[in-house]
């Protein structure tokens, strides 16, 4: 028992963006953006909260590497980690579309990627950095479709671009101009996470909503 409390906590700071940063440190906070975006499994830990959180940090000096170096370090573990994704999509092919659902893997979360990827074409990986689950999908479902490399390189670093800067440059900058705002970092990190959470919960209920109206005309057959 005492183990499994220790594990808990352990996902309980693993998914603290502030915790992953005061604790593991800087190269630790690279390792959570690499496996967010590349590994299936990473879908979980936090995307947009921790580089605004890293951003922050870096101006109150908790981070002590300058933000020209702390910013093209993230933006270089998300080109990392989509590449990753984009491999392991393009070497598991369609047979991860018939994946059975496990402790981290959600067939769900794939599919909604998938619909997403098929909607925006290969924009999704700049789209989908923005977007929780997505963001870890996109590049394997690209990868699965085999989606042309040298696209899938543009729209790659384009996307890790934007939300590297964009996340980490707001948390910099408020950082630099609001003295006090890390008081409040709790409140900004909640914020970011229900934002960042309503795409994908209006997907899962849409997704939910029809399968139940397909039942339904199934029963009425």
């Amino acid at each position: 028992m005492e183990y499994f409390s220790e594990f808990w906590n352990f996902l309980k700071e693993l998914v603290n963006p502030e915790s992953i940063i005061m604790y593991g440190g800087f190269w630790f906070l690279l390792f959570v953006v690499f496996a967010e975006t590349g590994l299936f499994i990473g879908f979980f830990l936090p995307g947009d909260s921790l580089l605004f959180t890293a951003g922050l940090l870096t101006a109150t000096g908790v981070i002590e590497f300058p933000i020209y170096f702390v910013m093209p370090a993230i933006c270089l573990a998300a080109i990392t980690g989509n590449s990753t994704g984009y491999a392991f999509g393009k070497k598991a092919g369609k047979a991860i579309f018939k994946r059975g659902k496990s402790l981290f893997f959600k067939p769900l979360h794939l599919k909604a990627a998938k619909e997403f990827y098929e909607k925006h074409g290969g924009k999704a990986i700049i789209l989908g950095a923005f977007l929780p689950i997505i963001r870890t999908f996109a590049p394997i479902v690209a990868g699965a479709v085999e989606l042309d490399y040298s696209k899938f390189v543009f729209f790659n670093i384009t996307g890790a671009v934007l939300w590297s800067g964009i996340m980490v440059l707001a948390g910099y900058f408020l950082g630099i101009y609001i003295p006090n705002i890390k008081d409040f970092l709790h409140y900004i990190i909640i914020f970011l996470i229900i934002i960042t959470a309503i795409p994908i919960l209006r997907t899962f209920y849409k997704e939910k909503k029809l399968r139940k109206l397909k039942k339904n005309e199934n029963i009425n057959k």
